[in-house]
């Protein structure tokens, strides 16, 4: 009867990770993404510590996607119309998932970075990686846009729309070409394209016009103060 019972539950827990499989199109892109870096540390022959480290990562990230999945679920059933605390919980349970994806991001980083140099992959000898600085330039950005953008929501109670975040990042992702590449077509190309995603936030919907100009100024003067501190 315990064996039983111990089948069962093994069976309740392969069908609800099926499916979390099925219907939630971020977990397969979880999933996929660590199938393709756990052929990387094969194909790379990573230590069994790093292979340890990498493989808890992955698993945060697949179990957050699946508490997010869990609590979606549960608030859809006690919640019939929008209630500002069901949308709460909601994306507080996907921020769990951004927070566990960047970490694998950065354990990934730490631990695939060092053999791309050693494979001759890297070109800027006697500097900081420009992955390394880029990735930084993005998360501070980030991280500053949702600090903004949480502190206008509680002072103005606008929704964060005086800072575009998605401005600041695009804007930062310009700055950083244009700053590691130093050619002027591509930088001209790059900042283009960045102009393009501010122009796309206007609108009834999106930040007003002050709040693009702010979160452009974030991305390139943040962008710029990182680049100019690790000594680009």
């Amino acid at each position: 009867m315990g064996l039983k019972k111990v089948l069962h539950s093994f069976q309740y827990a392969v069908d609800g990770l099926l499916y979390a499989l099925k219907t939630q199109r971020n977990m397969r892109f979880h999933l996929t993404a660590a199938l393709i870096v756990l052929g990387a540390a094969l194909y790379f022959r990573i230590g069994s510590r790093d292979f340890v480290l990498l493989f808890f990562a992955i698993t945060l990230v697949l179990m957050a996607e699946m508490f997010n999945t869990s609590i979606e679920k549960a608030v859809d059933l006690f919640v019939q119309e929008y209630h500002h605390l069901a949308k709460v919980a909601k994306n507080t349970a996907a921020g769990a998932v951004l927070v566990t994806a960047l970490n694998a991001l950065v354990v990934a980083y730490v631990i695939f970075y060092p053999r791309l140099e050693s494979a001759g992959l890297n070109s800027y000898r006697g500097k900081e990686s420009p992955l390394l600085i880029t990735t930084v330039s993005i998360l501070l950005v980030m991280l500053l846009t949702m600090a903004g953008k949480a502190w206008t929501s509680i002072d103005t109670g606008k929704k964060g729309r005086l800072l575009s975040g998605r401005t600041a990042l695009a804007f930062a992702g310009g700055t950083s070409v244009t700053l590691l590449t130093g050619d002027f077509l591509i930088a001209t190309i790059a900042l283009a394209m960045a102009l393009l995603v501010a122009h796309g936030r206007l609108g009834r919907e999106s930040p007003k016009f002050a709040g693009i100009i702010a979160g452009a100024l974030l991305g390139i003067l943040v962008t710029i103060a990182v680049f100019k501190f690790a000594g680009w």
